[in-house]
């Protein structure tokens, strides 16, 4: 119930926030984890990107203000956004009118009441893990900085993937590859402070000839296998973080979270997923 509480003071926050920049790493500390971890956790339990959350919340809280007379320059500014064009754009995407025609006869507009999480009781089903603590373990591969709002990363790692695949730097890590965990890696590496950056990678012990070198460091993880196309290791994501973390007695840790792809078929994919944890 403690967890479940942390989120819902989040939200409370961010009720308290929406006519400011809204800091996600403070999010992040109040749900006891780091930004990048919460804005996973909150996307897979509220089934919509944070911020995605956010921009409906604000023009949910717009739509009430233009109803009651105020302008449009001064709800844009309201809400954080220094281009009237910008604000229309998001208006209309969340409410299907400009903010210039909700007084209009005929219009209406949508709302969006903030989130509360709760525990939910679902049919029982098993999900394998086991838990281990690892030393530090260097990785070489290649990156791409990603973005602190997650959802802006939807199209740049797909494209990183594809990228890595077709100019045959996924062949050179697999020749690399000499070291646990075995397999090619994903791994995000998103600290409080600094740039996060996602790797594709191998651990090994090999020169780095020309390739990126990270250290991942000494963790306890929880590790989950799975299988199936490609696509369906998102789904083990979500129920890690929806049904396992809630009541494992775990909380996130601090190190990266790590995926392991154990094959190259995506019609038959075998993978691990790997999240760092510390005892409650």
């Amino acid at each position: 119930m403690e967890w479940i509480e942390g989120l819902n003071e989040t939200i409370r926050y961010i009720e308290a926030h929406l006519t400011e920049e809204i800091d996600y790493a403070q999010l992040g500390r109040i749900a006891c984890c780091s930004a990048y971890h919460y804005q996973r956790m909150f996307a897979y339990m509220a089934g919509v990107s944070l911020g995605e959350y956010i921009r409906r919340r604000k023009m949910s809280l717009a739509a009430v203000d233009l109803l009651a007379g105020e302008k449009v320059v001064d709800a844009a500014l309201k809400y954080g956004y220094q281009s009237p064009t910008a604000f229309n754009r998001a208006f209309q995407a969340v409410h299907g009118v400009p903010p210039s025609a909700v007084r209009e006869p005929g219009a209406s507009v949508k709302s969006f009441p903030p989130l509360r999480f709760t525990i939910m009781i679902r049919g029982a089903e098993e999900m394998e893990y086991r838990i281990e603590q690892r030393e530090a373990f260097r990785i070489v591969g290649v990156s791409v900085p990603i973005e602190r709002d997650m959802e802006k990363n939807f199209e740049t790692l797909p494209q990183f993937w594809g990228k890595v695949a077709a100019d045959g730097t996924l062949e050179r890590l697999v020749g690399r590859m000499d070291s646990q965990p075995m397999g090619i890696l994903g791994v995000c590496d998103c600290p409080d402070e600094g740039q996060w950056r996602y790797y594709i990678a191998a651990a090994s012990t090999a020169a780095a000839e020309g390739l990126e070198e990270f250290t991942v460091p000494a963790a306890t993880w929880a590790i989950f296998p799975g299988g199936g196309t490609s696509q369906s290791i998102q789904e083990l994501e979500r129920r890690v973080l929806t049904e396992w973390l809630p009541s494992s007695g775990y909380e996130y840790g601090s190190a990266p979270d790590v995926e392991v792809y154990l094959n190259a078929d995506p019609q038959n994919a075998r993978y691990e997923v790997w999240i760092p944890v510390v005892k409650r």
